[in-house]
């Protein structure tokens, strides 16, 4: 029998353990946990979703407070237009972010971050172009651009010194998708350095619609396999979404998949960000509490547990402070719809907007429960504790289960 350390992801010279801890935002994957995969000799994530409130939580900058002071005039306009973010201290809160997360990088993995590009920020090209360019200011090994894949991000980073020296990668949930970005990025004449194939038993945003379940993650990376064998494109494949087991892993690994992707089973371990009270709720997750729907104002369908607060939330939205998802004209369908409300319901202290989220607020506060569609088995991977709570368990336990265990085992914490 096979095991995932029988395999071995090569970037050039360099060897690693074929195992991706997926960027979960907003700070989901910590640096803790991104760091641990790191030493352990594979590649872990951070994310740089919402990056000024992740720089607050962990380097006590005051990004948002000063935003949301800056623009308290506008809060009771439902008009956000003249909202925009300052690309200095954004290129700040990046450095923060990614630099000291390289500076205490142990072992001989890799960090990457996640760049989640459907934060539209009311400036979409501007602050793109800065996350990323900050990003590899700060030392990051490699850049993940994913969540709505701007075809022109390479073209963003081109006249970067560290182009061509951190890796970069995609995330793709399809052939056509895939070709798009090759077609675009030839123009500066450099492919991605691997690419992420993510099916539709991922957590949070899918690349599919609503007939997510008819698709077949084996069958998408089949058909990419193929087209970049007939096209003679030497590009790492890592499937991702729904891989539970080491057993999983190899299966993908033994037909040609560079390395594989994993989160789900990472949310419950001590490193990851997520509040323990949370990890708790996706230890209990039965099958039937898990949906997928339509509340992201970003136009994704979402994945999550069907108890996220976030889910009916009506609070005023919150862009002076956030405003992640703020198009390029200042929309956001959150926006839309809880207008909606307020004026169908004149009267009401309280309201409720059902088909539409407040993303931003709702990742800050954790209320979002996004997770993968395996989320229920979270409770056959760890012990019931005399309590009732799951013991947590931990980042170095889970990946070594996944590299060495076999025959769809999972090793239990001790």
């Amino acid at each position: 029998m096979k095991r995932v350390d029988d395999f071995r992801l090569m970037f050039g010279k360099r060897e690693l353990v074929p195992i991706v801890v997926g960027g979960m935002g907003v700070d989901i994957s910590r640096a803790e946990l991104a760091l641990e995969a790191a030493r352990l000799g594979g590649i872990g994530h951070i994310s740089d979703a919402m990056v000024p409130t992740v720089s607050d939580r962990r380097f006590k900058t005051h990004f948002v407070k000063e935003k949301a002071k800056l623009y308290k005039y506008n809060v009771e306009n439902p008009d956000k237009a003249a909202i925009r973010f300052d690309l200095g201290q954004l290129a700040e809160a990046t450095q923060n972010h990614a630099g000291r997360t390289m500076e205490a990088k142990r072992g001989e993995g890799l960090i990457f971050i996640n760049c989640m590009e459907k934060l539209t920020m009311n400036a979409p090209r501007e602050t793109l172009r800065v996350r990323l360019r900050a990003a590899l200011d700060a030392g990051i090994d490699g850049i993940t651009l994913s969540a709505g894949l701007h075809l022109g991000s390479f073209a963003l980073m081109e006249d970067h010194p560290r182009f061509r020296d951190a890796k970069l990668g995609i995330i793709v949930s399809s052939l056509r998708a895939l070709q798009l970005f090759l077609r675009k990025s030839a123009r500066v004449g450099r492919l991605p350095d691997y690419v992420i194939v993510e099916g539709p038993l991922a957590g949070g945003h899918l690349g599919f619609g609503m007939d997510w379940a008819k698709y077949d993650l084996r069958t998408i990376v089949g058909e990419i396999q193929q087209y970049l064998q007939t096209e003679q494109l030497n590009i790492p494949i890592i499937p991702a979404g729904g891989i539970f087991t080491g057993s999983d892993a190899v299966s993908y690994l033994e037909s040609g998949a560079a390395a594989v992707q994993v989160a789900t089973r990472f949310t419950v371990t001590r490193e990851c960000g997520l509040p323990d009270d949370i990890k708790q709720e996706y230890f209990k997750a039965k099958e039937d509490e898990i949906e997928v729907n339509t509340i992201s104002p970003t136009g994704y369908p979402m994945r999550m547990l069907k108890g996220s607060p976030a889910i009916g939330a009506g609070i005023r939205p919150n862009c002076e402070a956030y405003g992640y998802l703020l198009d390029g004209s200042g929309n956001c369908a959150y926006i839309t719809a809880y207008n909606r409300e307020v004026a169908a319901h004149p009267d009401a202290k309280k309201i409720s907007v059902m088909d539409k989220t407040c993303l931003c607020t709702a990742m800050r506060n954790f209320d979002c429960w996004t997770c993968g569609h395996y989320t229920y088995r979270l409770k056959d991977t760890s012990r019931l504790l005399p309590d009732g709570s799951y013991q947590l368990l931990t980042a170095e336990h889970v990946f070594r289960d996944y590299q060495f265990s076999t025959e769809q085992k999972i090793a239990l914490p001790a």
